[in-house]
């Protein structure tokens, strides 16, 4: 695949990449997981995720290259299995999860201080994450905690099936979702930093014509995009990267690293600090990665080999 095919129309491979999702399945699912419960609905779920693995080539390769980056060996099948069984499972616990069904899950927070400290020196902070464990662990904690309000920036099309779904079982669902890719999506988010909100964007896809830094991650160079450090910047706020770790079974970590605070950056320094914060959140990232392997969920050559 050259470069070109896979910026055709200026629009980068995962937004192109056909949506292998199917609405009556996954209601399908939604209706088992709700009536029979986690545990019957997880023996579904490994049929589907051995299905992906057989029948989705493109998918398996980019799996494969970054488990091999990760792991630091040769990844086989079951690697393959285990990477995409992860990402079903994060899929499928937000079903309980939006239905604010905390008592199904342990889950234990990292830098939670830190940010609360940040909130009380100054309203709202920007949370910077990647398509790294599930981001939804987050916004339904928030929604199940006084005083803790989360919104997020978000490119809704590519999942769109799911998310209509999901929206069917709870109505709360995207209703602190601020879409991006619209003249006021900046001055939405930064009405709801002023309101105290927990703001957050996914930093490791790029939109296509975005400016993007280049940066090394997991040992190799690698394209990461501008805007959400630069929305950051204009907007005056500290930044945490955020992860939900999911760690089998119920269990899941959440993370809140510190990666920058613009507040106290002169615009003239503005460009040098954010170089610098997207180095950090690329190291960052990888540490998460390997403390979690199977937890990236970005089935396209991210690397983009000629």
């Amino acid at each position: 695949m050259s470069p070109s095919d896979r910026e055709e129309g200026g629009r980068p491979e995962w937004m192109r990449r056909q949506e292998r999702s199917n609405l009556a399945i996954l209601r399908l699912m939604v209706w088992i997981s709700l009536s029979f419960g986690r545990g019957v609905g997880r023996v579904v779920l490994r049929g589907i995720a051995a299905y992906f693995v057989l029948f989705a080539p493109a998918a398996r390769r980019a799996s494969r290259d970054y488990l091999h980056r990760v792991l630091g060996r040769w990844a086989g099948w079951r690697d393959g299995y285990r990477h995409v069984l992860s990402f079903a499972s994060t899929i499928h616990d937000r079903i309980y999860l939006l239905n604010d069904r905390f008592d199904l899950f342990d889950i234990t927070v990292h830098g939670g201080d830190e940010l609360i400290a940040s909130a009380q020196r100054q309203p709202g902070a920007l949370l910077v994450g990647a398509h790294l464990g599930s981001f939804e662990v987050l916004r339904a904690m928030g929604r199940g905690q006084a005083g803790l309000k989360v919104a997020m920036m978000m490119y809704e099309q590519n999942a769109r099936k799911i998310n209509a779904t999901l929206e069917a079982i709870n109505p709360k669902a995207t209703q602190d979702i601020i879409s991006l890719g619209q003249m006021e999506s900046m001055l939405e988010a930064r009405d709801r930093l002023d309101q105290g909100y927990l703001v957050g964007m996914l930093a490791d896809r790029s939109l296509g014509d975005d400016a993007t830094q280049e940066v090394l991650f997991l040992g190799e160079p690698a394209s990461f995009p501008l805007g959400p450090w630069r929305m950051a910047a204009m907007l005056r706020r500290p930044v945490f990267l955020m992860a939900g770790l999911y760690l089998g079974g119920n269990r899941y970590e959440l993370h809140f690293v510190p990666l920058a605070d613009f507040s106290t950056v002169e615009r003239g320094a503005r460009e040098a600090a954010i170089r610098d914060a997207v180095q950090r959140y690329a190291d960052t990232l990888a540490a998460l990665c390997r403390q979690a392997p199977y937890n990236w969920f970005n089935f396209f050559d991210f690397w983009q080999k000629k």
